[in-house]
């Protein structure tokens, strides 16, 4: 049914054919069950696709392409050769039981919305005398039900009679807002009404909290306000991260450089940043969007329990004293009292805080006014605190505004009560429980619209048996209904001029920067007797709270997380910008953003500040440009927040969506990630990427930095596997162009690739943050995952890996003392050495199948790649300023590595697979010479990189480096001028990093990326 808030309800009773007192009939409940369908919600059914990858899809491809290649090798070489598809295959399997086991606990957000379904209804049908319960699944539109307090909502109804003097209905699972809502009968004629105002409805999922009520059923399943939600989680389609493009993108266009173990070492890396960040409250539930934060341009954060407690609290308050200069009430003009004011402290429902005034604390004990106002409080309330041991936490039973109330009361400890010793359980109402003996409650007249008050007739338990009437209730009204005005001294009467200052100074409150909602605190003193009131009338309400004095007036607000402001501060200062979008109204909301510092206080707010109807006038256009500009989004519906999503991504901002309740979940999706709350919804956190344990809004800042670190971190072991890769392909190549003997045999690469390099590049998933990497801008989502710049680097670091690799076995050759120390025809020409007799004299040719220089090449090989493991620890900090010992998990992996390589080399049996030998001291100097400038390579294009391409002064490092390098050079050289070469390159540092910048321009092409 369109729009049944709009229409009458003896027009939804016809459109039904239906009657409110005896329902439908078991024939229209069947035609009806036909036409519209059960009132249920089918299952999601997941489905895990691990292998629905395109770098796997390569691996898989090339294990059997490995396979069938095995199949053709020698018999004697057949063992090693299986080795490799084997290993691949082995590597894909344990990646798909990691991908499982990371998704085996995720729940499907439908699933998660059953939570929310009714089971049971209440309704009226023929043939049944009186009311029944069914199967809410039974319900079917045009359905008579009855829901009273306590109740969850069946179904979307639309109210036709309200059986007690309120009906209020907590809609938080839907809207987000913690305030629970005046339900009415009468007609609501705006079409474009959001939920939130939409007063005569009751939604499917809600709960009632206070009242009793009966309506027709308009709307059932997924045609309900939480259907709709469904609808559109399954309709949102789930954006790639940014780390899955990169590297399909990185996959497509370096295919031939892949290295084996890169799969695992990226979902270990991505693993263990999920166990960072849960350390820090942030639980990742999909393992691609860890890094997701990392490139976060934008934050799309509800306001009522993201940036707020979701916790009504009281904060300020005021009472009035006598003015001992005023003459006769009000004959000067003046006011016969001033304002009492005090502040409380505390922002949740734990009964944790002091009331201060003027900065000291107070002792509402004696003052008699605060105890009044304790007593009211506590006993013009039907709520409660209550204390949940599971979730260690303090909460609200009932209304969020009463047990605002009774917080205030423990804050104030009129009684004196000493909380020493008590449990949590029993501090949350002690100091209620205490003012509750002291007095019984006869009867309640309950809030209602027209009064805008809601008392209780209470009677001393004293042997004084006196009563008093208790009244709480909007400002304006119980002014117009007081006489008095009650201060420590007794009541003095309340003039006009009076009436006006207390206004004036309700209105200072609701206003501005905190914007709170005021209640009035009233009595009658002497009221008559319980007998004589018609509570059966509430028409004669109003006339009973009449004559009241005004005791207080106390303001409370849902207030900002402590933190919030310093967390906004760090997201500006990282380039991350924050957008609040919230279904509360804008004025409370635009206060909120003042006080957590995301409006400056004098800022003016008009195109930053939207009401989902102010962006529903604007042309598409407009809208974009609003999202733009726009810090602030109020009182929206969740079709709005999907917009706002879809917008920022059409503006390639990279989107996080942080929320609690099911109204978020369908933004939750859409966004790039979605970031649910601990205590939110199961919806919510069903529906999203990532959970805050803490619904602490500053952990997203923590997570945003360890997002990109891990990003930072991925790139650096993917540098430090390619370029590894890239020696070894540089080796074979050079091998093969100088007709050098082999080197390297495939069985020794495997082991480097598999074995020796998997330890150190799954330890630099350890490596710690930059040291300022929360001063950068996010990185641009479509910067790819490898730059030309990297890439030359890659070029670099990997020529010299294969240059050094080949060195070592020639050197064996050519002048090594202990070897053949053959000439350079002879060692390229070796192939010769049988049938040339001349040019091979005295030379045996067996010497060209010694082990020896391929146990030098393959130590080389990995001492230069543990070197290179060291290089990796930052893109551009230099060792010197990130020290091997910030990552100790990858100088024990290095360690590890060299055991592995001494293993194989000194034990017979794995020195006779990998047809290696062990080295002497000499040759280990060697090895040694030829790996540790890798080192000083890599810090000289670091210093390159911070100096041109970051833009930062040269650096301190970079006489060190200097003088490295000279010291390398003459040790190689025999330079007897080693003093003047380093004074020459220290002092003509810049002139060095100036040709490297030309050489770069001239090299840094885009082929590849």
């Amino acid at each position: 049914m369109e729009n049944p808030h709009a229409r009458s309800v003896a027009d939804i009773l016809k459109e039904f054919n239906v009657s409110a007192t005896s329902g439908l009939s078991q024939k229209q409940v069947d035609v009806f069950t036909e036409k519209y369908g059960a009132n249920a919600k089918p299952l999601w059914k997941l489905v895990l696709e691990q292998f629905d990858d395109l770098l796997v899809k390569i691996l898989l491809v090339a294990a059997v392409i490995s396979f069938i290649l095995a199949l053709f090798e020698d018999a004697e070489d057949s063992t090693t050769a299986f080795v490799e598809p084997f290993v691949i295959l082995l590597i894909l399997i344990l990646n798909a039981i990691v991908g499982v086991w990371q998704e085996r606990d995720a729940e499907s957000a439908i699933e998660a919305l059953r939570e929310y379904e009714s089971d049971d209804a209440k309704v009226i049908r023929q043939g049944h005398e009186g009311i029944q319960r069914i199967k809410a699944k039974c319900l079917v539109p045009g359905d008579i039900v009855e829901v009273a307090v306590g109740d969850k909502v069946p179904a979307d109804i639309r109210i036709i009679d309200i059986h007690s003097t309120t009906l209020r209905v907590d809609q938080s699972i839907l809207t987000g807002e913690s305030v629970s809502v005046l339900k009415q009968v009468e007609t609501i004629p705006d079409l474009r009404a959001v939920n939130q105002d939409k007063k005569n409805m009751l939604f499917s999922g809600t709960n009632i909290a206070s009242g009793k009520c009966s309506g027709v059923v308009v709307a059932t399943g997924l045609s309900t306000e939480i259907g709709k939600i469904r609808n559109q989680i399954m309709e949102t389609e789930q954006e790639k991260t940014p780390l899955t493009r990169k590297l399909d993108e990185f996959v497509a266009l370096a295919v031939a450089a892949i290295p084996e173990g890169l799969p695992a070492v990226i979902t270990t890396c991505l693993a263990l940043g999920t166990r960072r960040m849960a350390r820090k409250n942030a639980i990742v539930r999909s393992l691609p969007s860890v890094e997701t934060l990392g490139c976060t341009s934008v934050i799309c954060s509800d306001k009522t329990g993201t940036l707020t407690t979701n916790q009504m609290t009281v904060c300020r308050m005021f009472t009035f004293i006598q003015n001992e200069d005023t003459g006769t009430p009000g004959g000067d003009g003046k006011s016969v009292v001033d304002f009492d004011e005090y502040e409380i402290t505390g922002s949740k429902y734990a009964p944790e805080g002091e009331v201060f005034q003027k900065g000291k604390p107070v002792k509402c004990g004696s003052n008699p006014c605060l105890v009044e106002v304790a007593e009211i409080c506590s006993l013009c309330n039907d709520s409660a605190l209550e204390y949940n041991a599971a979730r260690n936490a303090f909460e609200k039973v009932g209304e969020a505004t009463e047990t605002a109330l009774a917080c205030l009361v423990e804050k104030m400890n009129v009684s004196n009560v000493d909380k020493a010793g008590l449990t949590k359980r029993e501090v949350a109402m002690v100091c209620n429980n205490v003012i509750k003996k002291s007095y019984t409650k006869e009867f309640t007249m309950e809030f209602s619209r027209d009064r805008k008050s809601m008392s209780v007739y209470v009677t001393s338990t004293s042997g004084k048996q006196e009563s008093r009437l208790l009244v709480k209730g909007a400002p304006e009204s119980i002014l117009a209904r007081c006489t008095q005005i009650r201060t420590p001294k007794g009541s003095v009467p309340l003039t006009s001029f009076m009436t006006n200052e207390i206004l004036r100074k309700v209105a200072t409150y609701a206003t501005g920067r905190e914007t709170l909602r005021c209640l009035a605190l009233a009595t009658i003193d002497s009221p008559p007797p319980a007998s004589s009131y018609s509570l059966g009338d509430s028409d004669k309400f109003k006339d009973y709270e009449s004559n009241m004095t005004l005791v207080s007036i106390v303001g409370m607000l849902d207030p900002p997380r402590p933190e919030v402001a310093e967390s906004i501060r760090l997201c500006s200062k990282a380039g991350i910008r924050v957008i609040v979008i919230t279904g509360d109204n804008k004025a409370t909301a635009e206060a909120i953003c003042r006080r957590i510092g995301l409006f400056a206080e004098t800022e003016e707010t008009a195109g930053k500040s939207f009401t989902g109807r102010e962006f529903d006038d604007l042309s598409e256009a407009e809208k974009r440009m609003a999202v733009r500009r726009a810090k602030l989004f109020a009182r929206v519906e969740p079709v709005h927040k999907s917009k706002i999503v879809e917008f920022l991504q059409a503006d390639h901002e990279v989107s996080a969506m942080t929320g609690d309740g099911v109204n978020d979940a369908p933004a939750l999706k859409k966004a790039e990630i979605g970031i649910a709350m601990g205590s939110g919804t199961a919806v919510a956190k069903s529906a999203s990427e990532m959970i805050l344990a803490d619904d602490n809004f500053s952990t997203i800042v923590a997570a945003v930095e360890e997002g990109r670190a891990i990003y930072n971190n991925m790139k650096q072991f993917i540098r430090y596997l390619i370029s590894s890769n890239i020696g070894e392909v540089v080796c074979i190549f050079l091998i093969a162009a100088l007709g050098l003997p082999e080197a390297l045999i495939p069985v020794q690469l495997l082991w480097v690739n598999l074995v020796t390099d998997g330890l150190p590049a799954t330890a630099l998933g350890f490596n710690p943050p930059d040291i300022d990497i929360m001063e950068r801008p996010p990185r641009n989502s479509k910067e790819p995952l490898i730059s030309s710049w990297l890439f030359f680097r890659y070029m670099v670091v990997g020529s010299y890996v294969g240059i050094a690799t080949v060195g070592a076995s020639a050197w064996w050759f050519l002048h090594n003392p202990d070897g053949p120390m053959v000439s350079y025809y002879q060692l390229t020409h070796h192939l010769k050495c049988a049938t040339d007799k001349v040019a091979f004299e005295n030379v045996p040719c067996s010497v060209f199948s010694s082990t020896k220089p391929m146990t030098l090449a393959l130590s080389v090989l990995v001492v230069i790649e543990m070197c290179n493991a060291l290089n990796s620890l930052s893109e551009n900090q230099s060792l010197f300023a990130m020290p091997p010992w910030k990552n100790i998990w990858l100088v024990l992996a290095i360690g590890l590595s060299m055991v592995q390589h001494f293993a194989i080399l000194h034990i017979p049996f794995l020195a006779n697979v990998f047809q290696i030998s062990a080295l002497n001291l000499a040759e280990w100097a060697v090895v040694l010479k030829l790996s540790l400038p890798v080192l000083l390579l890599d810090e000289t294009m670091k210093a390159f990189s911070r100096c041109f391409i970051d833009g930062h002064s040269v650096s301190k490092e970079a006489p060190i480096i200097v003088l490295l390098w000279a010291i390398f050079i003459g040790s190689l050289y025999q330079c007897t001028h080693l003093l003047y070469i380093v004074v020459y390159f220290i002092i003509n540092v810049d002139i060095i990093l100036v040709f490297l910048f030309n050489l770069h321009l001239l090299l840094s092409f885009r082929l590849f990326f």
